[in-house]
């Protein structure tokens, strides 16, 4: 059993780096014809099925859809999630297993080609950052993993030394009520050094799938 003393997690991802494969734009336009049945680009985009994409990179989830949005999307939003290289790499593979109440109806990209591309390519609408130089996903199994939740509860000993166990973000920012794959889509970035906190990223190295599953189940049910 382990206790740890969790250090401030913030939703927003940090770059990935180190480089195998960083994305074409051109090819990424060519991948984006599977988007355009419900999404625009370009000067004169419009609302469609889904909003515009221009300058994607960066924007909060949710803000490019207004009020069309889903709860489940100005939610993530609202916790801190930005579409950047990490949360777009793991949208863009199945975007359910990020968000799972997305209205969103396409499957996903599974080719990691297809991805870097496309989001190469979206970074070419806007400012954005460095292209993504590794894969850094989730296997399927490791978002699906469903927490104990008692065990979770266990670890959380750990975390609220630092933040508030009654879900206040006063000093440092609330964790509690994170939809799961969320949570445990930041602890595992942090535990692969996709996100920068080098007390994070120690800490959460010592955690195992499992673990973090069990954390991100008992503080998804934590409300305020």
């Amino acid at each position: 059993m382990k206790k740890l003393a969790f250090a401030a997690i913030a939703l927003t991802f940090s770059s990935a780096a180190v480089a195998d494969h960083a994305g074409a734009p051109t090819k990424g336009e060519r991948v984006f014809r599977k988007c355009r049945s419900c999404h625009e680009v370009g000067e004169d985009a419009k609302y469609k099925v889904g909003p515009a994409l221009n300058n994607l990179m960066g924007q909060q989830a949710g803000v490019l859809s207004g009020d069309k949005a889903s709860k489940a999307l100005k939610r993530a939003g609202e916790l801190g999630m930005k579409w950047d290289l990490k949360t777009l790499e793991i949208f863009l593979r199945k975007p359910k297993a990020l968000i799972p109440k997305t209205k969103m109806k396409f499957s996903g990209l599974k080719k990691h080609e297809d991805r870097a591309n496309l989001i190469a390519y979206f970074q070419n609408l806007g400012a954005g950052e460095k292209p993504v130089k590794k894969d850094p996903t989730l296997s399927d199994a490791v978002l699906a993993l469903v927490g104990d939740v008692e065990y979770g509860e266990y670890l959380a000993s750990g975390c609220t030394t630092c933040h508030q166990a009654d879900g206040s973000d006063q000093g440092l920012p609330s964790i509690t009520g994170w939809p799961a794959p969320i949570f445990a889509t930041a602890m595992h970035a942090y535990k692969t050094k996709d996100r920068e906190n080098s007390v994070m990223q120690q800490q959460a190295g010592a955690l195992d799938n499992e673990e973090i599953a069990a954390l991100a189940a008992y503080f998804a049910g934590v409300t305020k």
